[in-house]
Parts: structure tokens; C-alpha cells; sequence
């Protein structure tokens, strides 16, 4: 059963799909959620990003004041949403990943899943290594800068 709060979404874990194709979700990342709440998975520069349900609602509420007229803005939205995967966890905290996500960010069996407070992204471990090298590169105090703390 879920516990109230607020989810944070912060730390690095390293997880291998098992033989049915299925991922852990950190157990510190669960316990906020119910069994039954939706998140959404969607392929960003190589990696997947997760949005959790808080997240998810706002898109929802976006998409839902669409105008079906807007047939561009219709366009994109089928695109967009033909490429991402909602999911829930089993009360293992297991998910099973749509194999075209998978194939997109290269991801085969191991995944490494970063926290980014808000949401989570999954990479595989070659594409995290890049990331990782990338930011080792440019200022830790960037952040804390933007965020002006």
C-alpha cells in the first residue's frame, strides 16, 4: 500500500530485465504509488524518460483541451503518443517496457534508472556513461546556479 507524500525521484540503480523481460522499479520510487497508477514512458535523445502520475495528469489535462480542428496539433499528439508506453507496476514493483522503447534507446538487458526529482529516466549502461561524462564535464554548480540556491 502506498504511503502518503510526495514522491522524489533522486539516486542511481542498476537493474537487469529478467528472463520475462521485466524491470524493477526501485523500491524507494514506489512507495508513494498504488499498484494501479499509471506512468508514461516516452523515448528522449537515447534514453527513456518517466513520467509519473502527477506528471502524467498535466499532459493529460494538455491534451484533453486539444481541439480536434487543429489537425497539425492532432498530427504531432498521434505521433508523439504512438512512440510512448503507459504502464503500471506489479506489486513486485516490476514493469514489462514495449520492446520498440527498448530497441529505440539500447537498452537490451541492463538498465541504469537515474532520479531527476520529478521524474525518472532509464538508460543503458553505454548511454549513461555518456551522460555521466557529458555533465563531469560542465559545471556542478550549473544547476545550483539556474535554481538560484
Amino acid at each position: 500500500m502506498a504511503q502518503p507524500g510526495k514522491a522524489f525521484y533522486t539516486g542511481l540503480f542498476r537493474h537487469t530485465l529478467d528472463d520475462k523481460g521485466r524491470l524493477t522499479i526501485p523500491s524507494a520510487w514506489r512507495y508513494v504509488h498504488e499498484e494501479s497508477d499509471s506512468f508514461l514512458a516516452l523515448p528522449v535523445a537515447g534514453y527513456i524518460a518517466v513520467l509519473p502520475p502527477a506528471e502524467v495528469e498535466k499532459i493529460y489535462a494538455q491534451i484533453a483541451a486539444m481541439k480536434l480542428k487543429d489537425a497539425a496539433t492532432q498530427a504531432s499528439a498521434a505521433k508523439f503518443f504512438s512512440e510512448t508506453q503507459s504502464f503500471s507496476f506489479d506489486k513486485s514493483g516490476r514493469v514489462i517496457l514495449d520492446a520498440g522503447l527498448l530497441e529505440r534507446t539500447g537498452i537490451k538487458r541492463d538498465a541504469v534508472l537515474v532520479g531527476s526529482l520529478t521524474k525518472f529516466n532509464i538508460y543503458s549502461p553505454a548511454r549513461w556513461e555518456q551522460e555521466h561524462k557529458l555533465a563531469a564535464t560542465q559545471d556542478d554548480g550549473g544547476l545550483l546556479h539556474r535554481l538560484d540556491i
